[in-house]
């Protein structure tokens, strides 16, 4: 429905999942009168958004959740990685308990806010016609809200079933018997697959370049199974801010080429018991140093490459010569994802060999010749990290868009504020920790500095604060810094912004780990926010 109502907020919120919901809560309870807009017709972020066949979380489900042990104690989940359905239950359940959706307009997408000198004050105007006003805007858009579809010729022509994993049906469609394409190898291609190959009369897999996915370990949980995951659940939480990546685990502190090969190979069997461990848990030099980086990568593609049967495909999945160094894209969770090469229903188009040349009304034309489908997965990712947040039509005090001043490459104090754009915060944002993080662990400890940021402002009486111009271009050279000291510079990923024709190559998120992060917030809260215009 279109409304006209104008509302007036300390603090409004955009965005309703980990981040906007915990922000939410904390202001409410700290005094503030805050409320969220969300796009969405429901709560859940990206977990409202992702439900196509076989969308789920790529952490442990117990770790992946808020830390109150009022929201855990009475809840578990019914397998260690939960699908996008049970995600859903989890946030009703929250919602249940914390009466959050009451200060949540949904259906509101953000599509303009300007902010007035005078007053200072933002004024945001919405989709569903309202406008809203307020001392502070947080932006927890999310680090994949903004879909990128492919420039193919012809792609508005195909007269079968086409969508983005990230804009997929709420209603679901049905796989069964169809003739399906995957454009996309990333974390939503693979789960599509997973998931398409069982029932599809025929599966074809466009890829461009070889996903190092690693092994899932699914398992069920029953009753008892949470009830001893929260025997230690606390203390699990408790390490979180202490590590890497905002999990309970950590490199280990030697370098993969100071141990023996039989250690350093019995390491990465450990490692290999699924999850992320084997990527955020191993040597501490294998995501900087070239040499040690080979020793992981051979190990994947010797494991990977055994289960495949035949050799040409087993070349284009996992080949000899590593494509890009391990790690530095970021890896996808699998089950069964190179098992079903072996099977007659599934083939494998490389990119590379057979370039698609246009989408025609009943398939795809390639290089090699046309090929029909009834359905096209476009697994083609997002602009991940700035996207959702330049989507906004956001205007600073020097009239120009937030979108036109990072057109030639972010500049954020921290990763969670840039000059010209006053009392604006963003969680999740560019060069924080945001895409190697835990999400709710994100949500939670940086989600808390911007909170205590807010009280200091309020207990001191400022209306005002601002990044420095100074301290946004520090910044970004202590983040491309650590950049030039790691490996992540020699693959074409979303982390380097790469995956989006026209984006300024950098780092969009801080590679020194959660420790050094919260090290460098500290320095500059204990300084007095040095690095800020507070007035």
């Amino acid at each position: 429905m279109t409304t006209t109502s104008v509302e007036e907020l300390d603090v409004l919120i955009v965005g309703a999942g980990f981040a906007g919901l915990y922000q939410l809560e904390n202001l409410r309870k700290r005094g503030f009168k805050a409320k969220v807009l969300e796009a969405g017709g429901g709560m859940g972020g990206i977990w409202y958004w992702n439900c196509y066949p076989g969308a789920r979380v790529d952490s442990e489900g117990p770790i992946y959740q808020f830390t109150r042990e009022d929201l855990w104690k009475d809840f578990g989940f019914s397998e260690l990685y939960p699908g996008w359905q049970e995600l859903r239950r989890y946030f009703a359940h929250v919602d249940e308990k914390l009466d959050l959706s009451k200060d949540i307009r949904f259906n509101a997408r953000v599509e303009s806010a300007t902010f007035d000198e005078e007053t200072n004050r933002w004024t945001v105007e919405a989709g569903d016609g309202s406008t809203t006003i307020c001392r502070y805007l947080v932006l927890c858009t999310g680090f994949g809200s903004k879909p990128i579809f492919p420039d193919i010729p012809g792609l508005d022509d195909f007269e079968g079933v086409s969508h983005h994993t990230g804009l997929w049906p709420q209603e679901g469609v049905d796989l069964r018997d169809k003739r399906i394409a995957i454009i996309g190898t990333g974390a939503s291609g693979v789960q599509v697959a997973q998931e398409a190959a069982k029932s599809a009369s025929q599966l074809t897999i466009f890829q461009r370049t070889p996903v190092q996915a690693l092994p899932m370990r699914q398992f069920d949980l029953s009753d008892e199974d949470n009830e001893r995951i929260k025997l230690d659940l606390e203390e699990r939480f408790s390490r979180r801010g202490t590590t890497f990546a905002g999990f309970e685990w950590d490199f280990i502190p030697k370098s993969a080429l100071e141990v023996s090969e039989e250690e350093r190979t019995a390491t990465y069997e450990e490692l290999w018991e699924g999850g992320f461990k084997f990527w955020l848990g191993t040597y501490q030099d294998v995501l900087f140093e070239e040499e040690a980086n080979d020793t992981a990568y051979r190990f994947w593609r010797d494991r990977t490459r055994a289960r495949i049967k035949d050799p040409i495909l087993r070349e284009k999945l996992a080949p000899l010569k590593k494509a890009y160094p391990f790690g530095v894209k970021r890896p996808s969770l699998e089950r069964t994802y190179y098992d079903i090469f072996n099977q007659d229903n599934v083939e494998l188009v490389d990119l590379h060999e057979d370039p698609i040349e246009r989408i025609l009304p009943h398939g795809i034309r390639t290089a090699s010749g046309d090929r029909e489908f009834d359905i096209i997965v476009l697994a083609t990712g997002f602009d991940a990290v700035t996207g959702g947040l330049t989507a906004i039509d956001i205007v600073g005090t020097d009239g120009h868009s937030l979108k036109d001043k990072w057109s030639n490459g972010v500049e954020a104090y921290l990763g969670v504020a840039t000059a010209k754009f006053p009392n604006m915060f963003f969680l999740y944002g560019p060069q924080s920790p945001s895409g190697f993080c835990n999400g709710p662990t994100c949500a939670e400890l940086q989600g808390d500095l911007i909170l205590d940021t807010l009280d200091y402002l309020r207990d001191n009486g400022y209306s005002r604060i601002e990044s420095e111009p100074d301290s946004d271009r520090n910044w970004t050279s202590h983040v491309a810094e650590l950049t030039e000291a790691g490996l992540y510079e020699k693959a074409n990923s979303w982390y380097m912004g790469a995956n989006v024709p026209g984006k300024p190559r950098q780092l969009l998120n801080y590679p020194g780990g959660l420790p050094t992060y919260f090290q460098k917030w500290s320095e500059m809260a204990d300084a007095g926010y040095k690095g800020f215009a507070v007035t």
